[in-house]
């Protein structure tokens, strides 16, 4: 496994097109209410990142044909966008990314469309919360189990699950870099975290099993008992003065 550390300069490069990605997920939230469609999300993302002088970082990636994952309600990930219309009750990951400048920026949130469910509005809260958890773990000297685990102990003490399938990764002039970061896992356990790594930490997680299946359209992520999924992500500088969130609006 090779981890690409980064140096400061490099980290505040990735810190640019990290606030685009956060700046556009913002917008995205603003507009995402009963009666709009993914693909309107999707058009306005990239639409979005073109004025900002970034190129989506999704859009043909390994043939993939969106600038935004957008995945509602049973959905884990990689949701494709389509005419279908988001109504009160769903929640919707929404997933995006960007190259700028020579270096990936990702992120995601998970949204409430209209009044959801006492039930998904906790899998919003303990899935946003088992985030921060896994960042404070990001500290020179731990290892990346300290990360995986303290996601994991929170989401199952709350009667959740974490998708074992797919987890966070590095991240740099590449999408995806060594390591992979898995949501569960033993701490003190992994490579040891290191100035200079760059990480996407991204908690996917289930109200019912952890099991997943991918549709036909080789992408789509699902629940395998259809409950419902939530998903946050941010990606995370490790320095010596500690983690630093990178896709922040300010």
């Amino acid at each position: 496994m090779m981890v690409i550390l980064k140096r400061p300069d490099e980290i505040e490069k990735m810190r640019a097109s990290n606030r685009i990605v956060a700046e556009i997920l913002a917008a995205l939230q603003e507009k995402t209410k009963p009666g709009i469609t993914t693909i309107e999300l999707d058009r306005y993302s990239e639409e979005m990142a073109k004025k900002k002088g970034a190129k989506p970082a999704f859009k043909g990636y390994r043939g993939y044909p969106f600038a935004l994952c957008a995945s509602v309600n049973a959905e884990v990930v990689h949701g494709m966008p389509s005419n279908r219309i988001l109504k009160s009750g769903d929640i919707i990951s929404l997933d995006f990314g960007v190259y700028y400048k020579g270096y990936y920026g990702d992120a995601a949130i998970t949204v409430p469309i209209g009044d959801i469910s006492e039930e998904a509005m906790k899998l919003l809260k303990i899935t946003e919360q088992s985030l921060y958890d896994g960042i404070r773990q990001a500290e020179v000297g731990n290892r990346l189990g300290d990360i995986s685990s303290v996601v994991q102990n929170g989401v199952e003490a709350a009667g959740f699950s974490v998708v074992r399938d797919f987890g966070g990764h590095g991240i740099g002039k590449r999408l995806h870099e060594e390591p992979h970061v898995p949501n569960y896992g033993i701490g003190g356990r992994g490579i040891e975290l290191k100035s200079g790594m760059v990480l996407a930490i991204e908690p996917m997680v289930n109200t019912g099993t952890y099991k997943v299946n991918i549709l036909d359209n080789g992408w789509t992520v699902v629940t395998e008992d259809g409950k419902l999924s939530a998903h946050f992500e941010h990606t995370v500088a490790i320095t010596e003065q500690g983690p630093v969130i990178l896709s922040l609006k300010n």
